[in-house]
């Protein structure tokens, strides 16, 4: 046992205690017993709410070598009355997964003062939820992925980016290496789908993808796995030609299931000085070839 794992288990038994102690015997209808010494619950009050043996719950307190389930540790967070910050903490320190970790409830809309944020972002910005669906975007953003943000991407259902890149032709036009993007995307995907293994509407959303491309079903089997990074992001713009970008992404604290990904102006290249704005609404770096100058004959 490594002084790593000693010490992560003296911690959850710390926590454990501290949550037990902040909890009203009044508030849980928990009555009776001899006169309380200390304030909060006692273990044996805990253990019984979590349905868990007074014992194995004074060993996991004391922090000794025992394994926990994850139902367990669900329970013990009922018991306890965590927030959603205390749970992730619990089932962090455990080393365990949290079963109702990203509940389909919690994906259906960002917060609003999210959604307002995006707005007043001047470059290409736009919010996915856990499966990579669109929920909010602005200006810059439908004007420059035409065929998803803007108004025909209104075919593409729920906005979907994965729908979009493997479904629609117009991403083949559009997103610059496109094979290339479209390998790592998935790899990126199947990383956070790992967050959320229960998620009916995922696995639907793969199985759909599975069946109606062929590349998907082809880079789904790989089984590469990738951290979602930005980088550099060049477009075939039908209006503005080839246009560049450096995408950062953001995720909300508390709601992991949300994203905020921005398009910036990319840090200057050797020999491409020259900037100009576009309708786009962000400078963009014009990759036009250099004309070739002809000394008169």
């Amino acid at each position: 046992m490594t002084s790593s794992a000693i010490e992560r288990r003296r911690a959850l038994g710390a926590f454990l205690r501290a949550q037990r102690a902040r909890l009203s015997p009044a508030a849980l209808s928990v009555h009776g017993g001899p006169r309380r010494r200390t304030p909060g619950l006692r273990r044996e009050e805990i253990a019984q709410l979590a349905a868990l043996s007074t014992t194995w719950y004074t060993w996991i307190e004391q922090g000794r070598e025992v394994s926990v389930s994850p139902a367990a540790l669900a329970r013990l967070a009922s018991a306890l009355r965590l927030t959603a910050a205390e749970r992730t903490y619990l089932f962090d320190l455990a080393g365990k997964r949290d079963p109702m970790g990203g509940s389909a409830k919690d994906a259906v809309e960002p917060p609003a003062a999210l959604s307002a944020a995006v707005q007043v972002i001047t470059s290409p910005a736009y919010i996915l939820d856990r499966n990579w669906n669109a929920v909010a975007w602005n200006s810059a953003s439908a004007r420059l992925f035409l065929g998803w943000l803007d108004r025909s991407g209104k075919n593409v259902p729920q906005r979907n980016l994965l729908r979009f890149i493997f479904l629609q032709p117009a991403a083949r036009r559009l997103i610059r290496s496109w094979e290339d993007r479209a390998r790592r995307v998935v790899a990126e995907f199947r990383a956070e789908s790992a967050s959320f293994p229960e998620d009916s509407s995922m696995l639907a959303l793969v199985e759909e993808l599975r069946h109606e491309s062929e590349t998907f079903a082809r880079l789904w089997k790989e089984h590469a796995v990738m951290g979602r990074e930005g980088g550099r992001r060049d477009f075939n713009h039908p209006r503005h030609g080839l246009v560049s970008y450096e995408q950062v992404a953001f995720t909300l604290a508390g709601r992991p299931e949300f994203k905020l990904v921005m398009l910036t102006n990319p840090s200057p290249a050797v020999g491409r000085k020259d900037l100009h704005r576009t309708a786009l609404g962000q400078p963009v770096r014009a990759l036009r070839p250099r004309r070739r100058s002809h000394a008169p004959g």
